[in-house]
């Protein structure tokens, strides 16, 4: 008996043979079936499910950008005017924040504190045909910002037309007044001639509806073209000194009328003066005399001799020389040896 389980069966061998290997093959595939279902379990990749939550975010990040952009804050110091297609549908004055239409609406910010516009300068020229150049400032405020970008269209154009209006109204007023009147500041009508300009200026701006105000005008300086300069210069000399000799011929008038007015009230007061001491004095002379009189007539002797010796006073001095007889009442009293009733009746007699 052969050891060989196909000898001499070659059908059977085949048969065995092929059969084994497809057995096999089953087997192994058998075996991998539960890898397959493992990976058949995982969670697979879907295209359509992710572009479609992209495509919501993409959306939703783009309202809330359209969103921020479309937001705008008024300031306290500011104007935001909103236009509508290139149309001033309405403006915020008040602080806080705002929104607008997207894509129709557009915002444009004014400035709503006091401004400061330097002028550009003019020459202008005076009542007395003088040529001057005239620097100034404008301190001006937007009151009405539609108006003004409905008919100014920007804060530029709004300038520009101020200035031009400015300008106008200086001339008009400026062509009113002497050269001297303007660069003199004691004379000078700068005070009311600022009000005036900004008042007309003002009025011009309201008719054309411009939507600002101009709160003063001031002159800055006032020059002269240099043409003209040097010849102006000269004849302001002249005139000064002029004035200041006017000035010196008038002070020496004044001083002589003074001192002739001083002179004339000195000598009124000295005559015066002299009146009234004649006055006292012969009012003391007679009062003098009147006591005299009372008291010459209580001893008329007495009386006699101081007569008598006042004459000598008179009559003799230290070069004078007397030659009478030693006897006389004369002598005797000049000798002081006589008594008082000789020597009166020597007189006497």
């Amino acid at each position: 008996m052969s050891n060989n389980y196909y000898d001499g069966d070659l059908e059977k061998f085949i048969r065995n043979l092929f059969g084994k290997k497809n057995k096999e093959k089953k087997n192994k595939e058998a075996n991998h079936i539960p890898n397959v279902e493992i990976i058949n379990k995982k969670p697979s990749f879907n295209p359509k499910k992710y572009g479609k939550l992209a495509i919501i975010l993409t959306v939703i990040v783009a309202v809330i950008a359209i969103l921020l952009a479309n937001l705008y804050i008024v300031k306290e110091n500011e104007y935001k005017v909103v236009r509508q297609f290139g149309e001033v549908i309405k403006y915020q004055d008040q602080p806080g924040l705002y929104m607008k239409i997207p894509f129709i609406q557009s915002v444009t910010t004014l400035p709503k504190n006091l401004m400061i516009h330097n002028m550009s300068e003019e020459e202008i020229n005076t009542l007395d045909k003088k040529r001057i150049i005239i620097d100034n400032y404008a301190v001006w405020r937007v009151t009405d910002p539609k108006s003004l970008i409905t008919n100014a269209r920007s804060l530029v154009n709004a300038e520009a037309r101020m200035e031009e209006f400015i300008y106008s109204v200086l001339r008009t007023e400026l062509g009113q007044i002497n050269y001297d009147d303007i660069i003199n500041d004691e004379n000078s009508d700068r005070g009311s001639l600022s009000e005036k300009i900004t008042t007309k200026v003002n009025e011009l701006l309201q008719t054309d509806n411009y939507g600002i105000e101009v709160v003063d005008v001031r002159i800055r300086r006032t020059d002269l073209p240099e043409e003209n300069e040097e010849s102006v210069y000269k004849r302001m000399i002249s005139d000064r000194e002029s004035i200041a000799q006017k000035y010196l011929s008038e002070g020496d008038a004044e001083k002589n009328r003074i001192v002739a007015n001083t002179d004339r009230r000195v000598q009124e007061m000295i005559s015066t003066a002299k009146k009234e001491a004649a006055l006292i004095i012969a009012e003391g002379e007679a009062e003098a005399a009147r006591i005299y009189n009372e008291a010459f007539s209580k001893d008329p002797e007495f009386y006699q001799l101081y007569r008598t010796l006042e004459t000598y006073k008179k009559t003799i001095g230290d070069d004078t020389v007397i030659i009478i007889p030693s006897d006389s009442p004369y002598a005797k009293i000049l000798s002081g040896y006589i008594e008082n009733n000789e020597l009166v009746n020597g007189l006497n007699e």
